[in-house]
């Protein structure tokens, strides 16, 4: 079974082919180049470096969100793309599941972090136990704040994963003293290879044409139309 696993959710990009359980090749980055230029060059230098096909693969694993609307959006369209013109199944991951994953073996919970500006973050929390994944937390936008309120009423360790978590660590620190722990930083970046794992165990696969992205928010431009609505 060949997998590839794309991961554009966020800043950082993730590609990686899996074959029978053996990562092949990955490629993981976070250097901020637009998306729309990287994803899809990424993709087929990972498919030259094995000697691979687009037709080779036999499942397609992507980050579905929440994160960035424009990287979880080219994200998705690529491989809605590639699985409809394949005919190659689809399994759409949680984008913060798949990078708890770096927590895998962590003695405790595990709360990925990603920014979402203004105070807010995409957040979830997750526990680890024998290699499966357990959601504690359903994926949610949040006021920072809220977040850690509601998570000083847990008792056990948490581990903060993210390339986002060093703009709230103070905070962090200082609502949940000696129980946050921060992970090292070569812990931060997601990997697609994660994402697969994730993805190797669900049950349900994506109908390509119905499967879309989890946001987790309305648009900045949708808020804003709302908010004007309720103004007048």
């Amino acid at each position: 079974m060949i997998w590839l696993g794309i991961d554009t959710a966020n800043i950082p990009l993730s590609i990686a082919i899996v074959e029978d359980g053996k990562v092949i090749t990955e490629e993981n980055t976070s250097a901020k180049i637009n998306h729309s230029l990287r994803a899809m060059p990424a993709i087929e230098e990972a498919f030259k470096r094995v000697n691979l096909t687009p037709a080779d693969i036999d499942v397609i694993a992507v980050a579905e969100g929440p994160g960035s609307y424009t990287g979880v959006r080219i994200g998705v369209t690529i491989a809605k793309t590639l699985a409809w013109t394949l005919k190659k199944p689809l399994v759409g991951v949680s984008s913060l599941k798949a990078l708890a994953m770096n927590g895998l073996f962590f003695n405790g919970l595990v709360c990925p972090l990603i920014d979402a500006r203004r105070n807010h973050v995409y957040a979830g929390l997750f526990e680890m136990k024998n290699g499966i994944v357990t959601e504690k937390m359903e994926d949610q936008h949040i006021l920072i704040e809220d977040l850690l309120e509601n998570l000083r009423k847990v008792e056990e360790p948490i581990l903060f994963i993210g390339t986002d978590v060093a703009l709230y660590e103070e905070m962090i620190k200082e609502m949940l003293e000696e129980r946050a722990v921060i992970a090292p930083v070569q812990f931060n970046l997601p990997r697609a290879s994660s994402l697969i794992y994730v993805a190797e165990q669900m049950e349900t696969k994506e109908e390509v044409h119905h499967f879309v992205p989890e946001y987790r928010r309305i648009a900045e431009a949708e808020a804003n139309w709302l908010k004007a609505q309720r103004d007048k």
